[in-house]
């Protein structure tokens, strides 16, 4: 998450630096008391900030490719001209100052001002409705009216939050290194200064697609022009005895992790069932915490089928340096008030059970409306589904995937945000196809894990670099071509194979 930089080093570039200097393209100087970065493609220099918007990314670090910069975090994309945030994570758009060329230097000078957004064009729905107050319907939101758009936008959500940063709540929220003011996707008075009605603690109950309208739990009838159905997932419920005793939690939502946080309190042992990203991150904060931690699984290696079988010795490694206790190739088949019984026949005491075995999407409206569905609801390449001026988005959307030539369904935070942006741009009526390569990223200790592209399966799996000394590149491959890449403190690399993917271009590598 964001933390506070120390005062800017480099030169004054109010006072100028030579041309010469920007021969890499790059450099990072200052400004008052803010980081500036110049960058320079062909004739044209930019002077932007210079840290992602998003967690503070040292964007001199990034991939700058036709006017944009990419951070080389967690691959959010600025434009260098404007500032503007292209693609999520990153919502809010960089600083730009003013450059002026005397010779043989370069001159910045004072900051401009943002561009005030332009009204779209063309026909335009008055009111868009979207349901579900996650990643996606948050994003389509906010991209809705930084681009101009005026008419009425509805956010409906059944949880008792606005919407949050998600990755937090598993990551530096839960393990107390961020405070609670970091987790708002935007302030509370953000929603009524835009003009976006905000209906939190409301469910849906129905759809009705031919008469444009949702219907409310309280029954509540509220029409549509536009529909943006993101719904989400939710987390798989274990079905064990015991699994709904008050010390047995998911994490899903804000109230989710702030009931972990008050457990973890008082509890001296949890217990995490599951070995996926969640579950891991989860076992990672609570050691944090300082609360012994046992992990149960019934794979053989944490992560294994995802990130391979080198991969997930090292995530194991990892986490029992730091203390955590694995119980693999084993489950959990009941919960007691001090503990749980282990398929194995053993008992682990414990005084908080955290579930991690993963999400479901929630699909039911989208059936009960007669969309067509496909172990998600199916949509075509702009977001669309089978019903005129409904779209879907985020962990429920399974796309054309352009990459693969197959039909996905991604529950990742990134996805999810760029789904959302690219359904809002659609509903205003630009034919923008959704192409973004999948990406994520798991945060274990002072390692970040990125992930860029899908492979369910492979034939191979080539390796750079070395992972013991955490500085390495995983490519995994199916006849011949590269599908995914994950990697450790190889943040350029990564962005050059998601630009690549992109591209449709080969990526070489090891072997």
């Amino acid at each position: 998450m964001a933390q506070d930089q120390a005062t800017p080093s480099g030169p004054d570039l109010t006072q100028g630096i030579p041309i010469a200097d920007l021969a890499d393209g790059k450099l990072v100087g200052r400004v008052g008391d803010q980081e500036v970065l110049l960058v320079r493609q062909g004739a044209e220099i930019f002077a932007v900030g210079a840290r992602c918007t998003h967690y503070q990314g040292p964007l001199a670090e990034g991939l700058l490719v036709e006017g944009t910069v990419r951070c080389p975090w967690h691959h959010a994309c600025f434009d260098l001209r404007t500032g503007e945030a292209l693609r999520a994570p990153a919502l809010s758009p960089l600083p730009c100052w003013s450059v002026e060329r005397q010779g043989d230097r370069v001159f910045v000078r004072g900051q401009r001002e943002a561009p005030a957004p332009s009204a779209p064009s063309g026909k335009l729905p008055k009111r868009i409705v979207i349901v579900g107050g996650g990643a996606a319907g948050f994003a389509a939101a906010e991209m809705l009216r930084r681009r101009g758009y005026g008419g009425g936008i509805v956010m409906v959500s059944g949880d008792s939050a606005a919407p949050v940063d998600r990755p937090n709540l598993s990551k530096d929220y839960l393990s107390g290194n961020a405070p609670e003011e970091w987790v708002p996707l935007r302030p509370d008075g953000f929603y009524a200064e835009s003009k976006i009605e905000l209906r939190l603690n409301t469910n849906v109950a129905s759809i009705e697609p031919g008469k444009h309208e949702i219907v409310t739990e309280g029954g509540e009838r509220i029409p549509y022009d536009k529909l943006l159905l993101a719904t989400g997932a939710d987390p798989v419920r274990l079905p064990i005895p015991g699994a709904d005793l008050p010390h047995v939690h998911a994490l899903r939502s804000l109230a989710d992790s702030r009931a972990i946080i008050e457990a973890a309190k008082t509890a001296r042992q949890a217990v995490v069932i599951g070995a996926s990203f969640i579950g891991l991150e989860v076992a990672a904060s609570l050691r944090t915490r300082g609360l012994a931690v046992h992990v149960v699984a019934p794979e053989p290696r944490p992560m294994e089928r995802i990130l391979g079988p080198q991969m997930g010795d090292f995530i194991r490694a990892l986490h029992e340096e730091h203390g955590v206790v694995f119980h693999l190739q084993d489950t959990v088949t009941a919960i007691e008030r001090g503990g749980v019984t282990l398929k194995s026949g053993g008992r682990l005491e414990t005084d908080l059970v955290v579930a991690g075995v993963g999400v479901r999407p929630r699909l039911t409206l989208a059936e009960k409306a007669g969309l067509a569905t496909d172990r998600g609801v199916t949509v075509n390449p702009y977001l669309e589904t089978s019903a005129p001026d409904i779209y879907a988005a985020g962990d429920i959307a399974r796309w054309p995937d352009p990459h693969s030539g197959e039909m996905i369904r991604v529950e990742h935070w990134v996805v999810a945000l760029r789904q959302g942006q690219t359904a809002a741009l659609n509903m205003l009526g630009h034919r923008e196809r959704y192409a973004a390569v999948p990406f994520f990223w798991s945060q274990h200790y002072d390692v970040s894990i990125n992930y860029v592209g899908r492979a369910e399966t492979w034939d191979e799996l080539l390796v750079e670099g070395d992972i013991a000394a955490r500085d390495c590149m995983f490519l995994f491959k199916r006849a011949g071509r590269v599908l995914a890449a994950a990697s450790i403190f190889r943040d350029l690399r990564s962005l050059q194979i998601e630009l690549a993917m992109e591209c449709g271009e080969p990526i070489g590598g090891a072997g």
